[in-house]
């Protein structure tokens, strides 16, 4: 049985069952959900049916796609209705968004659709590069559902509210505290529990970040090949951050930190639109589908995507469905490369198209990425399309690079070009086997000296790095490449060419911050243990301190000391862990990189943006 078999269950659901579950149960659930993942599984219609022996069947009923509540998870054995059974079916099912209990309405002269964006920290175009556990898991793709909305009489957090934010940031703290390894099923519910009371309070950027976090926690448990533990790392830094900044907020910080399921759809009349490429979406929250990238005359981007819950098939297929807006038969894959002429078009502030009743959209002809209005994507210099990333904006990047060939590094191969001048390291947007993206880029690598327009997504980091998503075609001026969705062959490379062995990418002379993102990374892995242990880091402070890194120094000693503080009572036993510093040294300590990592990035890219390490 394989987990995306298996319908969408709300949190409070797995929540509730784990709850019910006997001391001596809970123990043992870890172990039922390994056993029932052996067991084969029948669908029928809304109904998912899983032997559990020869003689009882645990039946999951979803109507609609989603498990809403505990008595549609039924099962035969004689100790139903509180067995191990159902709660193991529930945490081993995808993690479904919360179905809310009141809408807010959309401001006067604007549409309302179910918000696709309010990740972390976020104002900027959603992030399809996302998968199981990784591209900082990103709430762009959230299912639709019904707003929430709790209005408190100041603009300050209800009651409510904090009591919400001190739930999802306990929860998220003794996920941290016991790592990937750590974090069974047990700790997993606790967290959905914290995400929908989070949700019923408000907070629904709280609620979808947690979500993110169970869902990244479970691909690490069962070796997802799209798993990544640096975005897994971030999105414990975002859960944690919203939660732990959230109870002294308030004005715009505070609406930014409670973020929103519903985001206006005003209207922007007719538009005239010419499709540049479409990426599948695999997102940390359990959504697939594929989003199509388009750009008006004057150069303003505007998406068209369909994501809803499902898996690496779901991505691969929904390239090939029709486009929801108006009457239009193109598909995602079409509409790539032709365009939309567009009546009554409603866009959100990220710039998505609506597809309201009234919106009306016909086929259009296309225009290559060197020709008008196309064109003047890859004419905005490259400094300045950094410069706008790191501020807050799009982070896609259009640039002409000439091939270099692969190279390897620590974390795999990539494939190395030079854009103006810089040595930029082109790597996969998704590792997953099902998508052709890691065979295109090796293949790509064959066709060194080619000089092609590429578009790509920025990754922060010390040295310029980025995330390959469409090509010009390596031999045909006249076509371009998905790499997401396209699967290039042999024959499409230059004549005569081979894909190289990669080469061994020189060092590069940096400053030493990995030395505090490892073990940032290293926590999330494995929990507190692995940095109590003793010499655990030891030089570590002082060598950060003479590169200049003054506050990364002070940041890992005091993880270390947060990690280590464990008392003992009158009797020499170990008193419970105190997980909410250990909690709160990992979020400095995180958001510290993350900050440098931009400060630095700016650099490399050479954005003539000053180089700061910020104060905490």
């Amino acid at each position: 049985m394989s987990p995306d078999l298996l319908p969408p269950v709300a949190p409070s659901v797995t929540a509730d069952l784990v709850e019910a579950l006997s001391p001596r149960l809970r123990g043992r659930l870890d172990a039922g959900i390994a056993k029932l993942a052996a067991r084969p599984l029948v669908r029928d219609g809304d109904t998912v049916r899983i032997a559990v022996d020869d003689d009882t069947d645990l039946e999951l009923h979803a109507p609609g796609g989603v498990v809403t509540s505990a008595d549609a998870i039924r099962c035969g054995c004689l100790l139903a209705p509180g067995c191990l059974h159902r709660a193991a079916a529930a945490s081993a099912a995808p993690v479904a968004q919360d179905a809310p209990t009141a809408a807010t309405p959309a401001p006067a002269g604007q549409e309302s659709e179910p918000a696709r964006e309010g990740g972390p920290g976020r104002g900027r175009s959603p992030r399809p590069g996302s998968s199981a556990g990784t591209t900082a898991p990103d709430a762009s793709f959230a299912p639709d559902a019904p707003a929430v909305s709790e209005a408190p009489a100041a603009d300050l957090p209800s009651p409510a509210q904090l009591a919400a934010a001190h739930a999802v940031f306990d929860a998220a703290s003794d996920v941290l505290d016991a790592g990937t390894d750590g974090s069974g099923a047990v700790l997993q519910a606790a967290l959905l529990r914290a995400a929908h009371t989070a949700r019923l309070a408000g907070l629904p950027r709280a609620a979808a970040a947690a979500v993110s976090v169970v869902t990244g926690v479970r691909a690490a448990r069962c070796a997802d090949p799209a798993y990544r533990l640096p975005e897994l790392a971030d999105a414990l830094r975002d859960v944690l951050a919203v939660a732990h900044r959230l109870p002294s907020a308030s004005g715009p910080a505070l609406a930014e930190l409670r973020g929103t399921v519903r985001q206006p759809y005003t209207p922007d009349g007719s538009l005239r639109l010419y499709g540049v490429f479409s990426e599948p979406v695999l997102t940390a929250t359990g959504h697939a589908g594929a989003v199509t990238w388009t750009a008006d005359a004057a150069g303003r981007l505007y998406t068209v995507s369909d994501v809803a819950p499902g898996g690496p098939g779901r991505a691969t297929g929904a390239a090939d469905r029709t486009v929801r807006i108006g009457d239009t038969a193109l598909t995602h894959r079409e509409l790539a490369r032709a365009g939309l002429a567009v009546s009554g078009a409603t866009v959100s502030p990220a710039g998505r198209l609506g597809a309201g009743a009234r919106v009306r959209a016909v086929r259009a002809s296309g225009a290559d990425w060197s020709a008008e209005p196309l064109d003047r994507l890859w004419r905005v210099p490259v400094a300045e399309q950094v410069a706008g990333a790191l501020a807050g904006g799009r982070d896609l990047l259009f640039l002409t690079v000439t091939l270099a060939g692969p190279v390897r590094e620590a974390t795999g191969d990539c494939l190395l070009a030079d854009c103006e001048g810089r040595a930029l390291r082109l790597v996969a947007a998704h590792d997953h086997p099902a998508l052709p993206c890691r065979d295109n880029l090796r293949l790509l690598a064959a066709a060194r000296g080619s000089r092609l327009r590429i578009v790509a997504r920025l990754t922060p980091g010390p040295l310029p790095r980025a995330l390959l998503l469409a090509a010009e075609h390596p031999s045909r001026s006249d076509a371009r490449v998905d790499l997401g969705l396209d699967r290039l062959r042999h024959a499409d490379l230059p004549t005569g060419t081979a894909v190289p062995a990669p080469a061994v990418a020189p060092v590069a002379d940096e400053a030493p911050l990995h030395l505090l993102r490892r073990r940032v990374h290293q926590t999330v892995s494995g929990g507190r243990r692995v940095l109590a242990f003793p010499g655990g880091g030891t030089g570590d402070g002082p060598r950060l301190r003479r590169a200049g890194l003054g506050t990364a120094g002070d940041l890992l000693d005091e993880l270390g000391a947060a990690a280590a503080d464990r008392s003992r009572d009158a009797f020499g036993r170990l008193l419970p862990a105190d997980t909410g510093r250990f909690a709160r040294a990992w979020l400095a300590s995180a958001l510290y990189t993350g900050e440098v990592e931009r400060a630095l990035c700016a650099a490399a890219w050479g954005t003539g943006r000053e180089v700061t390490t910020p104060a905490f």
